[in-house]
């Protein structure tokens, strides 16, 4: 079986199950630079990258698995549709004073 080469952007899955997507390729360093779907930041010997059984997955629906929510975060609706707690950092800056 021929193994992907990694490319940025690129999401696989591990055996396991869990989701993972490459950040970055450094080629001098020889390493590859991945975040799993929780956020965690790691690196990967370029050499041991076939050794992973690593196989191409598609990107995931559900965004939330890096951000840093509270289950509670996801109760509730405001009457315009967003979760409470939401607000958007560029509405303020048509505030008139």
């Amino acid at each position: 079986m021929a193994v992907a080469y990694p490319s940025i952007g690129q999401w696989f899955r591990r055996p396991n199950g869990a989701l993972l997507e490459v950040v970055a390729i450094d080629e001098d360093d020889g390493t590859i630079e991945i975040q799993l779907f929780d956020g965690t930041i790691d690196e990967i010997e370029l050499d041991a990258w076939p050794e992973l059984f690593l196989t191409e997955a598609a990107a995931p629906e559900d965004w939330s698995g890096s951000v840093d929510m509270d289950p509670e975060d996801y109760l509730g609706k405001r009457k315009d549709g967003l979760p409470q707690g939401y607000q958007d950092p560029l509405a303020f800056l048509d505030r008139a004073e």
